[in-house]
């Protein structure tokens, strides 16, 4: 399964963006998740083991507990697939960046 294929499920990406703040206990992921999108403990477990085999996240016992954490390595290839297409959106970045230093430098002109 391709990287983007694991990705595009929005219930694994919200598992991710969850565990992108840090180690998190299978419960509490279930426990937004199935709040969120509405699916039963066993759908969420499911999502980690894809996420799990396909190494997107990791998980280790702890006493009677589960924790998960994300496996930055497998968002490699889906940054590499997005790489091709950067260059569509990197020069307007740099010309946003370009706009927001012209309007603060104008408003600390008028502040003078």
């Amino acid at each position: 399964m391709h990287a983007l294929d694991v990705l595009g499920d929005p219930v694994r990406r919200r598992l991710l963006e969850l565990l992108a703040a840090g180690e998190r206990p299978a419960g509490e992921l279930t426990e937004v998740v199935r709040a969120e999108f509405g699916i039963t403990q066993p759908a969420v477990s499911r999502h980690l083991r894809v996420l799990r085999e396909h190494g997107f996240a990791t998980s280790r016992a702890e006493g009677t507990r589960r924790l998960y954490a994300v496996e930055a390595d497998a968002l490699r290839e889906a940054d590499d697939w997005i790489d091709r297409f950067r260059h569509f959106w990197v020069p307007r970045f740099a010309a946003l960046e370009t706009e927001i230093a012209r309007g603060k430098r104008a408003r600390r002109e008028e502040s003078s």
